[in-house]
């Protein structure tokens, strides 16, 4: 659909997903306090409930989506960067559910580093989201994508250590799958900023 500048945009978009990237950082923090001071029951509810508070701003933009004549960009795009921006905030939930329910209570330095990157790509995408309400700055999101893809490529890296080095010391069968499953879901956490980062690129390359 063809966007006509004397149309007067909906801009609680840009709010919304403002909120929605807040959000996720200040979930990716509590992930890494948690893992620095082991209280992982109280830390995995306080996770919990901003997941709640995610799928809540989620459905407000995909409602407002439905309500709203004219967006600030393609439809397609508004429903997939908050869908992606959930993602996020999903897995580090899951990650610390699974740490809950397999009662760990000793936390690896991959796991940390993993943390630590997550935080590092939802600090980039919170910094890209108010880039995207001024078309003279909309093309200065593709650098923080640029960014967001390097923090992947440094998980994909922490994760493949993790992983090898879960067979290179003496562990127990359980105790390997347990840290399989929270590694991977700390690493999708990483490649679902890269996904909001794809989403990005591409509303800053229409948008542009």
């Amino acid at each position: 659909m063809r966007n006509f500048p004397f149309v007067p945009r909906e801009t609680s978009f840009f709010k919304l997903f403002r909120r929605s990237a807040e959000n996720r950082v200040k979930t990716a923090l509590l992930l890494q306090a948690v893992l620095k001071d082991r209280n992982i029951v109280e830390g995995a509810a306080a996770i919990t409930e901003l997941e709640h508070q995610g799928d809540s701003i989620t459905h407000e933009i995909m409602a407002l989506l439905h309500s709203t004549f004219v967006t600030p960009f393609d439809r397609e795009d508004i429903a997939n960067l908050a869908h992606t921006l959930d993602d996020v905030t999903d897995l580090i939930h899951a990650a610390a559910d699974d740490m809950v329910i397999y009662k760990i209570d000793r936390f690896t330095d991959r796991a940390k580093e993993l943390a630590e990157t997550i935080v590092q790509a939802a600090t980039t995408i919170e910094r890209a989201m108010p880039l995207l309400e001024k078309r003279s700055e909309i093309k200065n999101v593709l650098r923080h994508c640029v960014e967001i893809n390097r923090y992947e490529n440094e998980a994909d890296r922490i994760y493949r250590a993790a992983m090898g080095e879960l067979f290179d010391h003496p562990m127990e069968v359980t105790d390997i799958i347990k840290w399989r499953e929270i590694y991977e879901h700390l690493e999708m956490a990483v490649d679902r900023c890269e996904d909001v980062a794809d989403v990005l690129e591409g509303i800053a390359i229409k948008q542009g």
